[in-house]
C-alpha cells in the first residue's frame, strides 16, 4: 500500500488529512515543527518526523506520494519568514521528491495569489496573476513556479478560505474582530466569497492523488457557494453567541489609513500584525469566487459540505 508524506501535519489542514488517511488505512508519515502537537499525534499512533522544512529533508522513510500542506499563512509579517516557509520550504520538498523519483505530489497553494482589489467572480486558474497583495501571496506564487519547474506532474490545488473544527485562523479571527469592535460595511455590503470546509479540501487532495488526468494541473477548490461576507459573519457569530455590530464605511480612506498603519508596523523591531490590513479590508469590500469546473472535470471531485453543514461541523452540531 502506498505511503504518503504529509508536510504541515501539526497544522489544521495537514492534521485533518493525516487523520483521514489513517481512517482509510493508508500509511502516512507526518512532518511538523510543533513539539507538543507531534507528541500528541505520536501518542495517537501516527508516524511523525520533527523537522523544519526550511532545511533540507533527511531521515525520511520510503515514500510513494507527497502532500505539501506546510506554509506560513498570514496577512502580515517579515518577508524573510514567508520566503523561508513558502519558497525555501517548497524548494526543499521539490528537491526531496525529485531525488526520490516521486511523481505523485499535491502542492497546496492559495487563491490569494490571484487576489486584487476588485470584484473577481468565477476566477479561473489560468487568469493572469495580479501584483501580489502581500508577502504571503508573493511567496505562494513563487512556490507554484518552483513546483511547476521541478515537478511537472505535480497537482497544485488552490483551496479558498479553509474552515472547520480545529481552525485557528479564519472564523476565529472573524469572531475575535466581531467581539472587539464594529465591523466595516463597505459598498453597501457588496462583498461575497466562497469558503471551503476542511473535509472538502481533504477529499480534493485525495482525488488529486488518485486522478491520473490531474497530473500537471492547477485546480481551484471551494465549497461552490458564493455567500455575502455579512451573512458569513452573522451566521458564524450567531453560533458563537456574538452579536456583530456593522458600521457603514468608506473604503478608500480606510485603505489609505491601513497602508500607513502597515508601514509603521513594519518598522518595529518585532513587527506585530496590525488590527487593520489592506488585504483584510479587501475581503470585506469585494465580491470574489472561484471557477471550480476544472476540478469537477479533471478529478471527478465536487464539494459535499454546504456552508450551513460546515457551521454545524465547526461548532459541534451534527458533526
Amino acid at each position: 500500500m502506498d505511503r504518503v508524506l504529509v508536510t504541515g501535519a501539526t497544522g489544521f489542514l495537514g492534521g485533518a488529512l493525516l487523520a483521514r488517511l489513517s481512517q482509510s488505512g493508508t500509511p502516512a508519515v507526518g512532518i511538523g515543527r510543533d513539539p507538543d502537537r507531534i507528541a500528541a499525534l505520536r501518542n495517537l499512533g501516527f508516524q511523525m518526523v520533527a523537522h523544519d522544512i526550511s532545511q533540507p529533508l533527511s531521515d525520511i522513510p520510503d515514500i510513494d506520494a507527497v502532500v505539501h500542506c506546510a506554509a506560513l499563512s498570514a496577512p502580515f509579517g517579515r518577508r524573510q519568514a514567508f520566503v523561508a516557509a513558502n519558497v525555501t520550504g517548497t524548494q526543499n520538498i521539490a528537491d526531496f521528491a525529485a531525488a526520490r523519483g516521486i511523481e505523485r505530489v499535491v502542492h497546496i497553494s492559495s487563491p490569494t495569489v490571484g487576489f486584487a482589489f476588485a470584484d473577481q467572480l468565477d476566477q479561473r486558474e489560468d487568469a493572469p496573476l495580479p501584483p501580489p497583495v502581500n508577502h504571503y501571496a508573493a511567496t505562494k506564487a513563487a512556490g507554484e513556479t518552483l513546483i511547476r519547474r521541478h515537478l511537472p506532474k505535480a497537482v497544485i490545488l488552490r483551496p479558498r478560505g479553509i474552515y472547520g473544527a480545529g481552525d485557528t485562523a479564519l472564523l476565529p479571527r472573524v469572531l475575535r474582530a466581531a467581539k472587539a469592535r464594529p465591523l466595516p460595511l463597505f459598498r453597501d455590503g457588496a462583498a461575497r466569497i466562497d469558503l471551503t470546509h476542511v473535509d472538502d479540501v481533504v477529499s480534493a487532495i485525495l482525488a488529486a492523488l488518485d486522478a491520473p488526468d490531474a497530473q500537471g494541473t492547477t485546480l481551484n477548490v471551494s465549497g461552490g457557494e458564493v455567500i455575502a461576507v455579512r451573512d458569513i459573519v452573522d451566521q458564524a457569530c450567531a453560533r458563537a453567541g456574538i452579536t456583530p455590530r456593522w458600521r457603514a464605511a468608506r473604503l478608500w480612506p480606510m485603505m489609505q489609513a491601513a497602508r500607513l498603519i502597515e508601514g509603521v508596523a513594519h518598522l518595529r523591531s518585532t513587527p506585530r500584525e496590525p488590527l487593520v490590513t489592506r488585504y483584510g479590508l479587501g475581503l470585506f469590500a469585494y465580491a470574489q469566487s472561484l471557477d471550480i469546473s476544472a476540478a469537477r472535470r479533471v478529478m471527478g471531485w465536487q464539494p459535499q459540505v454546504t456552508f450551513a453543514q460546515g457551521l454545524d461541523r465547526t461548532f459541534g452540531e451534527g458533526a
